[in-house]
């Protein structure tokens, strides 16, 4: 069986084993088939079996042919189909090594898959049904658009796990799109920072409001430069040789000796010793003392000045540096650190972290030392002071430190311009805004963070890879519906044309295509007598379930099959496999089903049909005139069955002809061992002519001799059956052939024939009924 155009087709069966009723087909193999193949097999010999290893062909479903596996068989199933060109397909280890799809398959799994589950349509049929309308190029369209909807639901659920993967409490209240699709953005941590500062500022306005800002934190420096150049200070102008006698006199009067006597001299000029002016240590008389005149050039105006100098700067330096002011300092670092711990939760404001532990440590050596130069400087006005390195180490250390205090404080004074707008925003601040704003950028935290970014990232993928894919299933979709405008239409029409040709009473009204979640459908309502009736039962009751009887509903699915027949461009390559589609027609529809597969097979590369039935396949051999054709059956062979060939030309041979050789055959050859046969045969052959030339005057059920009665009675009257003549000679033929039959005469069996008399007999008998 090979198309015209050389496609793939069945050639023969050269190997079926362990399948079914077959254990091993030796005998039947490499049987050619023909464009026509007939396949005759009487129940449970094996032509499901065999009709099910050609849909497993035609699809690829292995399942068809395993669950067939031979009980007994130790191997598993082996088949191989011949193929033109040498080719073939071997099923073994439950595949096929190719399949066949031209195969074309009417058998109960069609009705079952496409038309109804008993008196059931379900969606199924529906979908199946869609499938079969739009043929290999719409399936090939549908597939691509299943397989985009199918993609599509991958992408669902992979966007699903990707979402239940991300932690649920790190989406701030957002959907998990809008979690995904957060944009980066810069100094994220520093705008959450000041994001919550603004919250927290908000939600303590009066607090906020009321506290005060920093105060500025001063740390007296030691101005070294001035007390350095204030002990040097001497008197310049002071006679040389009063002041080698007065120094003189004062270092042997030792510490402080300078102010004894400047003090002794002060009172002495202001009268306030003794009234004969007399030393008050050794009461001797001052006023003619060697070394007064001396004491007074040498304590005059310039020295009470540098001395009157030396007491400021130590007042000075006591004021800036004694009493309350380290104190103070301590207490304004203390407020300052204060003040830090609250603002800190509103703005951005420095560390005030100085140990003024340390830093009063330092301050107070440093000073202490310093002061101690200046009473040194205070005891001895003239004399110079040098500064010692490790006083000017204390002092450095204490400058370091009044830096750093300055540097602290510039600091806070800055800050301060931002807690003063603080403050501002606070008094005029949303805190349901500044909420969602911080939640926002909470959320932008999270959706960046190192665990979660990556899946954020393969959501966001997956999501643009749906979005793909769903602008692939939309052309797909259109593609498809471009398809079915055409389809559906001409699928519609050519279903009624061929319901109309198979006799059926009933019609679909239109076929329309339908998508549903699970991807393309077929609906359709039934007309009879123009009234529609849906498939599944409505409120009036009536439906496909209890409207169709079983005869009807095959006559639906063989118009379902042939409609897709004809209207698949690819026809003509085609093998169509049909298995028995009489069941349940009466025998008008057997008569158009015959006549529709007669035209089918001038439209297709070839047919194999098989049944059950002999009369339908004898049917069929005669009816498909002019084409190659073979026969063949389902023998038994030993516990199994085998394929063989059928001598489909001798089954046709009816009983009535068999009967009229075995009479011709007696004439020419008079042969003793056939008498009694062709005795018995004379009357089953007038019975056969008559039933034919007279069928409505000789019903089933009546007897030769009442029809002979009947014919009596009309001699001479318009309803006039036989001549007068032909009812005489039909009696004498029956009165003769009535002697060999059973119902007739008991003692059928013992009648002696006589040649002549038989061979007068048979010749006119078939005489009678070649009139």
């Amino acid at each position: 069986m090979v198309g015209e155009r050389g496609f793939l087709m069945v050639r023969t069966l050269s190997m079926l084993r362990n399948t079914g009723k077959f254990e091993n087909v030796t005998e039947g193999a490499n049987l050619p088939f023909a464009p026509l193949t007939v396949i005759y097999a009487e129940n449970a010999r094996g032509k499901t079996t065999l009709a099910a290893i050609l849909r497993s062909l035609a699809t690829g479903n292995p399942n068809l042919i395993l669950e067939r596996h031979r009980l007994t068989a130790q191997h598993p199933p082996h088949i191989v189909v011949e193929l033109n060109a040498g080719d073939s397909a071997v099923f073994q280890d439950g595949v096929w090594s190719q399949i066949l799809p031209q195969l074309a398959i009417f058998d109960d799994l069609f009705v079952i898959e496409n038309v109804c589950s008993g008196i059931e349509v379900s969606s199924s049929h529906r979908q199946n049904l869609h499938e079969l309308i739009i043929g290999s190029q719409g399936i090939a369209l549908n597939t691509t658009l299943q397989e985009k909807v199918d993609q599509i639901e991958q992408h669902n659920r992979k966007l699903r796990e990707w979402a239940d993967a991300i932690p649920a409490d790190r989406y701030e209240g957002l959907t998990v799109e809008r979690f995904c699709s957060l944009q980066a953005e810069d100094d994220l941590p520093g705008k959450i920072t000041k994001a919550e500062r603004s919250l927290a500022a908000a939600q303590e306005t009066e607090r906020v409001a009321e506290q005060n800002t920093f105060s500025p934190l001063v740390l007296p420096e030691i101005g070294l430069d001035e007390v350095e150049a204030l002990l040097a200070n001497g008197l310049p102008d002071l006679d040389a040789d009063a002041l080698a006698r007065v120094q003189s006199h004062l270092h042997m009067l030792g510490p402080d000796g300078e102010g004894w006597v400047a003090d002794g001299l002060r009172l002495f000029d202001e009268g306030k010793l003794s009234e004969e002016n007399d030393c008050p240590f050794c009461a001797q008389d001052l006023e003619h003392s060697p070394v007064l005149t001396h004491y007074r050039i040498f304590f005059a105006e310039a020295y009470n000045g540098l001395r009157q100098e030396i007491l400021e700067a130590i007042s000075n330096f006591e004021h800036q540096h004694e009493g309350e002011i380290p104190a103070t300092f301590e207490r304004n670092v203390r407020q300052a650190v204060e003040h830090c711990q609250f603002w800190k939760d509103f703005a951005d404001v420095p560390e005030v972290a100085i140990d003024t532990q340390e830093i009063a440590f330092t301050w107070r050596r440093a000073r202490e030392a310093v002061k101690a130069l200046l009473d040194t400087k205070l005891s001895s006005p003239l004399e110079p002071v040098a500064i010692p390195q490790s006083i000017q180490t204390l002092v450095e250390e204490h400058r370091a430190n009044c830096r750093e205090v300055k540097s602290l404080s510039e600091e806070l004074a800055l800050a301060n311009e931002g807690l003063e707008l603080v403050k501002e925003q606070a008094r005029d601040a949303n805190a349901v805004a500044l909420a969602s704003d911080l939640q926002r950028l909470k959320a932008i935290e999270a959706r960046f963070d190192v665990n979660i970014a990556p899946l954020c990232d393969s959501y966001l993928a997956e999501k643009a890879a749906k979005v793909v894919t769903e602008t692939e299933r939309t052309a797909a979709r259109t593609a498809l519906d471009l398809h079915r405008e055409t389809a559906f239409p001409a699928y519609g029409e050519t279903i009624n044309d061929y319901l109309r040709r198979l006799n059926a009473s009933f019609r679909v009204g239109p076929v329309d295509a339908v998508n549903i979640r699970a991807g393309s459908s077929a609906n359709y309502t039934l007309l009879i007598d123009g009234h529609p009736v849906p498939l599944a039962i409505g409120d009036g009751g009536q439906s496909f379930k209890n409207t169709l009887s079983a005869g009807d509903r095959n006559t639906l699915a063989l118009a379902f099959f042939f409609a897709s027949i004809e209207n698949d461009p690819d026809r003509a390559n085609k093998i169509v496999v049909i298995d028995d589609p009489i069941t349940s027609l009466d025998e008008h529809r057997t008569l158009h089903t015959l006549h529709e597969m007669d035209a089918l097979t001038r439209q297709v590369s070839g047919m194999i049909v098989l049944s059950h039935s002999k009369p339908f396949l004898l049917g069929v051999w005669d009816k498909c005139q002019q084409i190659q054709k073979v026969g063949y059956l389902i023998a038994r062979a030993g516990a199994g069955s085998t394929l063989a060939t059928w001598n489909v030309s001798d089954a046709m041979v009816t009983e009535h002809d068999k009967r009229f050789l075995v009479a011709l055959s007696y004439l020419e050859n008079a042969d003793p061992d056939i008498e009694r046969r062709v005795a018995e045969s004379l009357r089953p052959m007038l019975e056969a002519y008559i039933r034919v030339a007279y069928p409505s005057d000789f019903p089933p059920g009546l007897l030769l001799g009442s029809f002979h009665n009947i014919c009596i009675q009309r001699i001479g009257t318009p309803r006039q059956i036989l001549s007068e003549d032909d009812a005489r000679e039909l009696r004498a033929l029956l009165d003769f052939a009535n002697r060999y039959h059973h119902d007739t005469n008991p003692a059928f069996a013992a009648e002696l024939i006589s040649d002549a008399e038989l061979e007068d007999f048979t010749k006119r008998t078939l005489s009678f009924i070649r009139r």
